[in-house]
């Protein structure tokens, strides 16, 4: 972890990060932050009024910060925050960190690029000739004729759309606000969702959790898709109405879907989309948070603090991003 330690403040104590996630990797977190002046605790050994600074947290629970009225930032372990939301989670006044590193970010782009690629060159239809023992040539359509649409255009979908980009594909892009990024045809605000969908014969969710975007994935919204699309979902669960989903690849309107992500997770065992034939299932995996190049995130954070200097990639939890 390359750090300058120049901006370092020698303290005659150290201060503490408290770690509530990763309790078995909790040894590769203190490697990490090797480098670093900080004492590193796992939140669930902390003494009874032992103080803490900062904080790195999945999932936090309902009072679980009132004993700490020190802290002075709160860092998220993955790139969301809506783990976060609810009343009387957060301490008011403390800023929320989110989880923004090139592991984090490589981790989803390899997973978008691989589904994309994989329903592109037809795989799934080649794997089940196999099964069948089936020797038969799909017409392939070069990717120039490909359509592919990205709902979330923020860290994650701009780093996707740059390597879809390079294999030729024609992309598409839609968020809350406008946005202009070279090479992508921009929409935005909800006036404008029809009309990029009724584009996109893949498109990619990676929108955050909030009222707005909740079951934003549904069959009102859903079939503006050309026939034959395929969904992927790599943003949160609450962003799909299942069974929607279901009705759609029944009807033949959606080919396919690949889903990391579920209104409940573990998925449950009698859950219809673990043995539906046209969905991919993987347990929210697509990305995942690395220690060694994430403690590099929140150490720079740190030292912008201790001088003064504004963080990044703050949350705002107004928004719930």
């Amino acid at each position: 972890m390359a750090i300058d330690n120049q901006v370092v403040i020698n303290r005659k104590m150290a201060e503490v990060l408290a770690i509530k996630a990763d309790f078995e990797r909790f040894d590769e977190w203190v490697q990490a932050f090797r480098e670093s002046d900080l004492k590193l605790v796992r939140w669930e050994d902390l003494k009874e009024g032992q103080a803490i600074d900062y904080a790195l947290v999945w999932q936090p629970t309902t009072g679980m910060f009132d004993p700490h009225p020190e802290i002075k930032i709160i860092f998220s372990i993955g790139a969301g925050v809506d783990h976060m939301l609810g009343e009387n989670v957060l301490p008011k006044g403390v800023p929320v960190v989110r989880m923004v590193e090139t592991n984090l970010t490589l981790g989803m782009t390899e997973y978008v690029t691989y589904q994309i690629l994989r329903h592109h060159r037809f795989m799934p239809l080649y794997e089940q000739f196999q099964r069948d023992k089936n020797w038969k040539e799909i017409i392939q359509i070069p990717a120039s004729r490909r359509n592919v649409g990205i709902m979330g255009m923020g860290v994650l979908g701009t780093a996707c759309a740059q390597v879809l980009k390079s294999f030729g594909f024609r992309l598409f892009g839609w968020s809350r606000s406008e946005k202009h990024i070279e090479g992508i045809e921009h929409y935005h605000g909800p006036e404008q969702l029809h009309t990029m969908l009724s584009y996109c014969d893949f498109l990619i969710c990676l929108l955050p959790n909030t009222q707005e975007t909740n079951h934003i994935l549904c069959a009102k919204n859903l079939m503006h898709l050309p026939k034959q699309a395929v969904l992927i979902n790599v943003g949160r669960g609450s962003l799909l109405v299942e069974n929607d989903l279901i009705t759609l690849l029944d009807s033949d309107h959606l080919s396919a879907a690949v889903l990391d992500v579920f209104q409940e997770e573990p998925l449950p065992t009698n859950s219809p989309l673990w043995n539906h034939p046209r969905i991919t299932i993987t347990p929210h995996v697509a990305s995942m948070t690395v220690p060694e190049t994430s403690a590099e995130h929140i150490w720079t954070n740190i030292k912008l603090y201790r001088l003064g200097h504004p963080l990044t990639h703050v949350a705002d939890m107004q928004r719930g991003y």
